[in-house]
């Protein structure tokens, strides 16, 4: 078994299953300190230009939006975006594994591994996406009272992954009346302005599953007031 996953060709899938164990470690390090890696990760990831189109029917390679469109449809404005990567890693993981035992059992040699990789990773879209799909709906069902998307209206989001401009929506994080935590997609209510990472938002209209919003220079009395409810 070792020295099936070190062999070269399956040193992707390997590396893949590594990393999210040393995310569960770390994870669980760091929230025992109070922290919490999401958390970090959100406060440190690079503040990606994300040109998006808010109608994710599937990515398009040729859309100059396509990261944007590919965030979207594995549901990261839906679901956190640490459990997403962990999500992938895993199923690249083992989805590259299960393929390479497959083909050395019928052939007795490995696929090489950009192949395999490759054909892990088409494999492995649709399935995280329907594992995030399953995830998106059971976080809600933790609270004992179901929230409306409506009353995100009015609330202060902050920005967490993204640069969001007109047309353009970045990954947000915001707080209910109940202290859950919910990712959303925002873009500036206005033509000129631009939301950078860390920018609190005021949320004002829903479109679909895109919020708009305006400029917010109090949320942390928008915060206080959610710590009182």
């Amino acid at each position: 078994m070792i020295g099936f996953l070190s062999e070269s060709q399956n040193m992707p899938f390997t590396v893949a299953l590594a990393l999210m164990i040393m995310i569960a470690v770390l994870e669980g390090a760091t929230t025992m300190i109070g922290l919490g890696l999401s958390n970090l990760i959100e406060t440190f990831i690079p503040d990606f230009d994300l040109d998006a189109d808010a109608d994710l029917d599937g990515p398009d390679a040729s859309s100059p939006g396509v990261l944007t469109k590919i965030f979207g449809w594995l549901r990261i404005g839906q679901v956190p975006f640490l459990i997403v990567l962990v999500a992938f890693l895993t199923v690249f993981g083992l989805t590259g594994l299960i393929l390479q035992s497959f083909i050395l059992e019928f052939t007795g040699r490995l696929l090489p591994g950009l192949a395999a990789s490759g054909a892990s990773l088409v494999v492995s879209l649709p399935l995280v996406r329907m594992l995030t799909g399953v995830i998106a709906r059971i976080m809600p069902k933790d609270e004992t009272e179901a929230v409306s998307e409506k009353t995100f209206i009015g609330r202060v989001a902050v920005i967490t992954l993204g640069k969001a401009t007109k047309g353009k929506p970045a990954q947000a994080k915001l707080k209910d009346k109940f202290g859950t935590t919910h990712y959303i997609m925002v873009e500036p209510d206005l033509e000129d302005d631009t939301f950078l990472q860390g920018d609190p938002v005021l949320i004002v209209r829903q479109a679909g599953a895109v919020y708009t919003g305006i400029a917010n220079s109090v949320a942390i009395l928008n915060d206080n007031e959610d710590e009182k409810e």
